[in-house]
């Protein structure tokens, strides 16, 4: 039986300080992690990095900002935040019903 999908857009705030891993790799994790949870990725835009409008860390006022656009089923939103939320190279996860 084929679960029905629907389209989501996710906004991936990513945290490379201090590693050799580059952006690009990083987002193929990320693409990685939704193709998991059953997802599959139909567009990737890589808005590059940005200033933080409220900064909680002063080491840290910026990031890179990343879109994903991606068709999964009903659960994988909360599975996908749940399998990031230990990845340290991704700062924040936005999923937003498209």
């Amino acid at each position: 039986m084929n679960p029905t999908k629907r389209n989501y857009r996710a906004t991936f705030i990513l945290d490379n300080r201090g590693k050799e891993t580059t952006v690009d790799q990083i987002i193929d994790g990320v693409k990685k992690e939704i193709t998991a949870v059953q997802g599959e990725v139909s567009a990737v835009e890589n808005i590059g990095k940005k200033d933080f409008v409220r900064v909680t860390d002063r080491k840290h006022t910026g990031a890179t900002y990343v879109h994903v656009s991606f068709a999964a089923p009903a659960a994988a939103p909360a599975q996908l935040i749940e399998r990031l939320r230990l990845n340290s190279s991704v700062y924040r996860t936005f999923i937003q019903s498209a």
